[in-house]
């Protein structure tokens, strides 16, 4: 295939510029899904990164992004003086993705027909999170401060001594010892009000939620969600079959008495701590009224806790599920933004009627997290390691959060409004109205910066827009931070400059 015909061919259709995926992921998914079905066979020639971005009317710098991305992963090889040729051979997990494929078209695929519930979770829009961080990703916590040498000494002691019973299925409940770590640390921390025979442990926040939905939604059902809300968390909610309904949040958070006399919902999903993805905390009179809606309806909370450990200017606030005297709540918690994400351990507290439901559930769906982590786990924790991580952290962050507003505010203070934030590690900042969220994402996709989008968080779309960038800061040092926040600030000066360009050109056509 020559090279410009091989690049025209993307042209047409290949990149999508309003798309939140940034440019150079997008060439970088069509051309590796190119080499895996044969259309380009190992040893071909690609363009150069200047000719391919002439004929893709993009930067060079998203080809050589896309390029670099595509070597990193061993799909081509570059060769000096002579360009960059497709692999011949390509990694060996994806030999038999190419086997049988060759009669995949490229372009526009054939639609593969799925189930509802099927379309609306791969509507769902997923960020890789493999590999490194990236500036500014959210919900990675400090990975180079977690103290490694300690988790390995208790998981080889736990090798040592009970290989047998770790390597055989486990309790769907959970690891019993680790049940009792997690009740005697949620009582004290968190003001939770619970018993270990309460607690379920499961594989993050995630399919805790999704556990949730299939238990007490049916088709139809609504369901009460923050405006603005947890991407993936609406998606399970929405492939249970709930029909959603928006509840607004202010600086005191979710406002029920919006809604509380005008539906008949089942169950509220709320992150009443720490607000995702404004980052507000929901006052205790707020709580209150939900708590007596709920009971009143005779509907059940979700309360995601998903980072209220970290908290910096005052004692982190009683948990909702605290509060509540007549077991409507049903908590969530999960270690992935505490300690690590791979862990891929959460729990959930129920009230005591709905246990054999939720264990049942838990059971049929993938019946138990693997049982050697929780007891490395329940040894981290009652060993007193885990308060002492999360102290720890809780200096560390609120350093990297405060070097993060200032680089920010140095930067481009004059196109953003960005306030501390007293617990998580992410940050909402506002932009100013005549910028587009979404275009400032992508600008900083090109430069090597993921700034989500606020307005990629609406539940109605008919609801105003808000601009505005949520941003990780946990993962990443000064350093990191400082040069990520150079480069944001080049992106939203550049989608700036262009909105003030065509808001002239319409004020003089006028």
């Amino acid at each position: 295939m020559a090279k410009t015909s091989m690049a025209s061919s993307f042209a047409a259709v290949l990149l999508d510029e309003s798309s939140s995926v940034a440019l150079y992921r997008q060439l970088y998914d069509r051309l590796r899904e190119a080499i895996l079905i044969g259309q380009l066979p190992p040893g071909t020639h690609l363009p150069s990164t200047r000719e391919m971005a002439t004929e893709l009317k993009v930067s060079r710098h998203t080809v050589f992004n896309a390029f670099e991305l595509l070597q990193a992963e061993g799909y081509v090889e570059g060769q000096i003086g002579s360009g960059t040729f497709v692999a011949r051979t390509l990694p060996e997990e994806l030999l038999q993705a190419r086997a049988g494929s060759q009669n995949i078209s490229l372009v526009n695929p054939e639609a593969r027909p799925v189930s509802q519930r099927g379309k609306i979770i791969t509507r769902t829009q997923i960020i890789e999170r493999t590999g490194l961080p990236i500036p500014f990703m959210q919900g990675v916590p400090a990975l180079d401060e977690f103290p490694i040498a300690t988790w390995s000494r208790l998981v080889a002691k736990h090798w040592r001594q009970s290989p047998q019973e770790l390597l055989n299925y486990g309790r769907a409940d959970g690891y019993a010892p680790l049940r009792e770590a997690i009740a005697a640390y949620l009582g004290p921390s968190r003001g939770v009000q619970c018993n270990s025979d309460q607690i379920i442990v499961v594989s993050g926040a995630q399919q805790a939620i999704d556990l949730a939905a299939r238990i007490l939604i049916d088709d139809g059902d609504p369901l009460l969600v923050e405006e603005f809300c947890y991407g993936a968390a609406r998606a399970a909610l929405l492939s249970a079959g709930a029909r959603l309904v928006p509840v607004p949040v202010d600086e005191a958070g979710l406002n029920i008495s919006v809604v509380a006399d005008s539906t008949s919902a089942r169950l509220a999903y709320v992150t009443p701590s720490h607000q995702y993805p404004l980052g507000v905390t929901m006052s205790t009179s707020r709580r209150q009224a939900l708590l007596d809606w709920a009971n009143r309806a005779r509907a059940w909370i979700l309360e995601d806790d998903y980072d209220s450990e970290y908290r910096y200017t005052e004692r982190p606030l009683p948990a909702l599920q605290g509060m509540d005297r007549n077991g409507r709540v049903i908590y969530i918690g999960t270690f992935s933004k505490v300690l690590f994400p791979a862990l891929r351990l959460g729990f959930i507290v129920t009230p005591r009627d709905l246990v054999d439901a939720f264990v049942t559930a838990r059971a049929t769906l993938g019946w138990c997290s693997p049982t050697l982590d929780q007891a490395v786990l329940a040894d981290f924790i009652t060993q007193g390691h885990f308060i002492r991580h999360i102290r720890r952290m809780r200096t560390i962050y609120a350093e990297r959060q405060a070097v993060l507003i200032d680089a920010l505010e140095h930067e481009a203070g004059d196109l953003l409004e960005i306030k501390p934030a007293d617990a998580g590690i992410h940050v909402t900042c506002s932009l100013s109205n005549r910028i587009d969220d979404r275009a400032v994402s992508r600008e900083a996709a090109e430069l090597g910066v993921v700034a989500q989008p606020l307005s990629a968080f609406r539940v109605d779309e008919s609801v105003a827009v808000r601009s505005g960038l949520i941003l990780g800061y946990g993962a990443y040092n000064i350093r990191q931070i400082k040069e990520a926040a150079r480069k944001l600030g080049t992106a939203l000066k550049d989608v700036s400059r262009v909105a003030r360009t065509s808001a002239n050109r319409r004020r003089a056509s006028q």
